[in-house]
């Protein structure tokens, strides 16, 4: 579970709402101007939430982005917005380590019994990506065009990856843009309720809608948008290392090389100092 990003919107969210009922009384704003008495330092006023609510507001700024969102990506993208939650949150899917142990006890067997004896470790695999590059290799196909095929299979997976980001991208930029665009709603109703022929107008009410709606704009975009977007291209950097592990595993395991060898290679596609504690654990091979 991604618990940073949960934690981070919560805090945001309540940073936000306390600063809204928030009041601080220091220096001359600490004594009562009526009674002279000293104020406390800390104040709440609950009721201020209501100054924050606007239906008009957030019916243009997520009802705008919605639609350009719409507008601006194929059915097949919009789909998959569920499945983007699911992966932004599942952070704990791509372990490095996982993938080098395995490509370890895969040398170690087909140092022993040869290359076709992966053929039923490849149809244990889950990882459709990891099933197919033990399958090359089994299959004996030239060395270049083992790596071609996986290396382009990464590049599209990637392509695909940058695609979904790009998604709330899109999001982030164009909320506060109809921020701005519900401000100068707001700004024309109420120029025009200054009109001394229009009646007065309500200038409080037209004048909120033309500020809030730039708030609301802004939070969708800092607070909702972006961090999905940049969480996404976190997990995209996570499966395409354990993928490059993978290609660089499969490659030494087809060219014969050392188990041993081969784990020390894999660990430098990790951080140093997650390498000592690994090189401990693993295995030693032949």
């Amino acid at each position: 579970m991604n618990i940073t990003y949960i934690i981070g919107v919560v805090l945001a969210l309540l940073v936000f709402l306390l600063g809204c009922v928030l009041g601080i009384n220091i220096g001359p704003k600490a004594v009562d101007a009526t009674t002279g008495l000293p104020l406390p330092v800390f104040t709440f006023t609950p009721g201020n939430l209501w100054n924050f609510f606007d239906a008009a507001s957030i019916f243009i700024v997520i009802g705008c982005t919605l639609a350009i969102v719409v507008a601006s990506f194929p059915a097949s993208t919009l789909s998959s917005i569920p499945k983007h939650f699911g992966v932004m949150l599942n952070a704990g899917k791509f372990n490095p380590m996982t993938y080098i142990d395995q490509l370890v006890d895969l040398a170690q067997t087909a140092r022993k019994n040869g290359l076709l004896a992966l053929e039923g470790k490849a149809n244990e695999q889950e990882d459709p990506f990891f099933k197919q590059a033990i399958m090359l290799i089994v299959d004996a196909n030239d060395p270049d065009k083992v790596r071609a095929i996986l290396e382009n299979d990464i590049d599209c997976m990637s392509a695909r990856h940058e695609d979904a980001a790009a998604l709330y991208d899109k999001a982030s930029s164009v909320a506060p843009a109809f921020g701005m665009v519900g401000t100068l709603v707001g700004l024309i109703n109420m120029l025009a309720g200054m009109d001394p022929t229009s009646g007065g107008g309500n200038l409080g009410k037209d004048m909120g809608t033309a500020l809030i709606t730039t708030l609301y704009g802004c939070i969708l975009a800092h607070v909702l948008f972006g961090p999905i977007a940049n969480n996404l291209r976190i997990r995209d950097g996570e499966e395409v290392l354990c993928k490059q592990i993978i290609v660089e595993g499969i490659m030494s395991i087809q060219s014969g090389e050392n188990p041993k060898a081969l784990r020390e290679k894999l660990l430098t596609y990790i951080p140093q100092g997650q390498r000592t504690a690994a090189s401990d654990s693993g295995g030693g091979g032949e």
